[in-house]
């Protein structure tokens, strides 16, 4: 990062959250990811399903398999509800400005 300094990154949700949050805080380079916890733990921000509905999802087509369904006849559904999270302590050590309307946007603003 210090030789060829990216303007931003996303961070591969695999990683640990917290470790590439500090890294990227430290290198001063706004980073993003897909899990809450990403922007919770430092980073700058998230967007993703919300998790919780995903396993509820889950929840839903494991009791349709006991109770007989095969899966290969059930439908193919896709997350319709997403969160976006912005850490502005995050936006403030970077020296970033998020626009109002960015930030009226989120569903979690942490301060």
């Amino acid at each position: 990062m210090e030789k060829d300094r990216p303007d931003a990154v996303i961070v591969q949700p695999s990683l640990p959250s917290k470790r590439a949050a500090e890294l990227a805080l430290k290198q001063r380079v706004p980073a993003v990811s897909v899990p809450r916890w990403f922007a919770e733990q430092g980073g700058l921000m998230s967007y993703s399903p919300r998790y919780a509905d995903l396993f509820h999802k889950a929840a839903v087509y494991v009791d349709k398999i006991l109770k007989g369904a095969h899966p290969a006849d059930l439908p193919v559904e896709q997350p319709t509800h997403f969160e976006l999270v912005i850490n502005m302590k995050t936006a403030k050590a970077l020296g970033l400005t998020i626009p109002e309307s960015f930030v009226l946007r989120a569903d979690e603003v942490i301060e």
